[in-house]
């Protein structure tokens, strides 16, 4: 357990503050309709789709989770029957990752969550977090849940609140930076400096 005041973190390395938040009955939904020119639809899995779409909305947050993993063990994950995949298009090109994950039992976690540039503000997201509370709660699960961290977007720990997620738990985390491990460019992220 880490005390008050400050830690150091070493050189080459990101910290965070991961906020866990859950969701035990089925959140009154948004009511936000599908964005003009958008289709919603189910993905199945595609490791070069998913690694195209996973840079494309979470590049600016520095996800790194599923880039770190070879391509056979995150072809397992994605060809599980517990996994679910569903995408926002524009113009025919996903602009939306929404994972849902049923593998533990009567849970689903909502794994990963986000949108491109190109629906960032169109609404979409309020659409999108209306299929992922439905998509969840439709498989009689008894808890549903997410985490977020301060790295990821600065609406992103409202927006799950606002969508019927209670935080229940807070934890820091420290890793080596993605950009200098290699996973992701340099230029990512401007807004987290680089410190090696």
């Amino acid at each position: 357990m880490i005390g008050e005041g400050l830690h150091e973190v070493p050189p080459g390395c990101v910290a965070m503050v991961v906020t866990h938040l859950e969701m035990k009955a089925p959140a009154r939904l948004r009511g936000a309709p599908l964005p003009e020119g958008l289709t919603f639809r189910a993905v199945a899995p595609d490791l070069a789709w998913y690694r195209d779409i996973f840079d494309r909305v979470g590049r600016d947050w520095l996800w790194f989770g599923r880039r770190q993993l070879p391509d056979a063990a995150l072809t397992a994950i994605l060809e599980d029957p517990g996994v679910r995949l569903f995408t926002l298009e524009k113009a025919g090109r996903a602009e939306a990752l929404l994972e849902l994950d049923f593998r533990q039992e009567n849970e689903c976690e909502l794994a990963y969550f986000g949108l491109t540039d190109a629906l960032i503000g169109s609404g979409a997201g309020g659409f999108l977090m209306d299929r992922a509370i439905e998509g969840a709660w439709q498989e009689g699960i008894s808890r549903f849940h997410v985490h977020t961290c301060t790295l990821d977007s600065p609406q992103a720990l409202n927006f799950y609140i606002r969508s019927g997620f209670t935080p229940y738990r807070r934890q820091v985390e420290v890793a080596e930076d993605p950009r200098l491990a290699g996973l992701l460019p340099e230029g990512s992220a401007p807004q987290v400096p680089l410190i090696r």
